[in-house]
């Protein structure tokens, strides 16, 4: 009688389990998006080693990406122009509507680390944006060369967390020099890489913490972005999106 209970138990598991598994390989939603143009940014290019780049001149700061449609977690965003960080150096961005993946920020996979982001980083992507990121960044412009340079800064400081290896302490960033052992690491020049520092330095994992998502599609150049708070999203429906941009710009 034991051995046949233990079998039962064992089977009430399994039954339990694999829908479980199965729940965990759907994706929680999609968005349909296309690179439409920069917020923020620093139109000079900052000079980028890693992700395979050797010197290569790119754009810090924010892509705006259009959103025209979305399933599950992807229609918390409303359709419209969406900023995000990208997360890929290595990958173009989409020139037409391709369907992205919603995901957590631990669980984007990085095609040139061969792996995913990661907990750790993920945490101190979240605190950095959390602490520093500014909505003023976002939209059409016109920014500052202030922004446009504090925009790139931010950037910079993101991919030094997603290409190095995590330091035993925030004090052990560095944009400036590559840390990292083989091809996987990360430096830049011409960004404000004293301002990214500070910034990185600054972080303690107990900060701020912002509620981020990764719009992931293989392929293409993946994005982190922030989940809008609900009052943005209501602003945003009724057409408010330049009253709420303009009471931020404000900052920085």
């Amino acid at each position: 009688m034991k051995m046949m209970k233990v079998a039962k138990s064992l089977c009430a598991v399994l039954v339990l389990t694999l829908p479980c598994l199965a729940a965990q390989a759907v994706s929680p939603g999609t968005v349909d998006i296309v690179h439409s143009g920069y917020g923020a940014y620093d139109q000079a290019g900052v000079a980028v080693w890693g992700a395979g780049q050797e010197g290569t001149a790119m754009y810090g700061g924010l892509y705006m990406l259009n959103k025209t449609a979305g399933t599950g977690q992807g229609t918390t965003w409303p359709n419209g122009l969406i900023g995000g960080l990208c997360i890929e150096l290595h990958e173009p961005a989409p020139a037409s509507t391709f369907t992205y993946d919603v995901a957590m920020p631990k669980d984007a996979y990085n095609s040139f680390l061969e792996g995913s982001i990661g907990a750790g980083k993920a945490n101190y992507l979240s605190e950095l944006w959390g602490r520093f990121f500014k909505p003023a960044w976002a939209g059409s412009g016109p920014f500052s060369p202030q922004q446009n340079s504090n925009a790139e800064a931010f950037a910079t400081a993101v991919w030094e967390i997603i290409y190095e290896d995590l330091p035993t302490s925030p004090a052990g960033w560095d944009v400036t020099v590559d840390g990292t052992a083989c091809t996987r690491g990360f430096r830049s020049e011409g960004a404000n890489t004293t301002l990214a520092n500070s910034w990185l330095h600054s972080l303690t994992g107990c900060g701020p913490k912002a509620d981020l998502r990764a719009f992931v599609y293989d392929g293409k150049q993946d994005y982190i972005v922030q989940v809008p708070e609900p009052a943005t999203i209501v602003l945003l429906g009724f057409g408010g999106v330049v009253s709420l941009l303009s009471r931020r710009k404000r900052a920085w």
